[in-house]
C-alpha cells in the first residue's frame, strides 16, 4: 500500500497550491478546502496565518523527494515573495487599465455597503436583524449556492 503524503498542488493551484493538494490528501473537492480556508479568515484571520504556514513548510509536489524542512521553507518563502510581486504587477495594471466590469463592480459593492450603514443607522425597529454578524454569514451561504449552481451547469 502506497503512503499517501501532504503536498502542494502544482496542477490546482490559485494562488499556492495548498487547498489543491489538501484536497487530493483528504480526497475532497479543493474548492470546499478554498471555502473551509475563507470561512477560517473570518476567525480573527487564523485561516490566512494557516494557509502561509503550510505554503512554506507543505513541500510542491513536484519537489517531494529528498527535501529537508530547511529547503520547503526557503522554497516557499522565495514563492511567497516571487507571488506577491506578480499580484503587485497584476494589481498596477488592474488600476491602470480597469476592465469595463470593474466598475460596475465596486460601483455595485459600493452601493451595498453604504445601503448597509444607512439602514444601520437608521435604527429601525424591525431592522434589528441587521448587524455584520447575520449578514456575512448569509453571504458566505449566498456564495456558496451560487457556486455550487455554477458547478451544476458545468460553467
Amino acid at each position: 500500500m502506497e503512503k499517501k503524503r501532504l503536498v502542494r498542488s502544482s496542477d490546482d493551484s490559485v494562488v499556492g497550491g495548498v487547498c489543491g493538494g489538501l484536497g487530493v490528501y483528504l480526497g475532497i473537492d479543493s474548492t470546499l478546502v478554498r471555502l473551509f480556508f475563507v470561512l477560517l479568515a473570518f476567525a480573527e484571520g487564523i485561516g490566512i496565518l494557516l494557509y502561509f504556514v503550510l505554503w512554506v513548510v507543505v513541500p510542491r509536489e513536484d519537489r517531494v523527494e529528498g527535501t529537508t524542512l530547511e529547503e520547503n521553507v526557503r522554497s516557499g518563502a522565495e514563492e511567497i515573495a516571487e507571488r506577491a510581486r506578480e499580484m503587485g504587477e497584476e494589481l498596477q495594471k488592474g488600476v491602470k487599465m480597469p476592465s469595463h466590469q470593474t466598475g460596475l463592480f465596486i460601483g455595485l459593492g459600493l452601493i451595498i455597503i453604504g445601503m448597509y450603514y444607512l439602514l444601520d443607522s437608521l435604527n429601525i425597529y424591525w431592522l434589528s436583524w441587521l448587524k455584520w454578524g447575520v449578514i456575512w454569514p448569509v453571504l458566505v451561504i449566498i456564495a456558496g449556492i451560487l457556486l455550487l449552481v455554477r458547478r451544476v451547469r458545468g460553467e
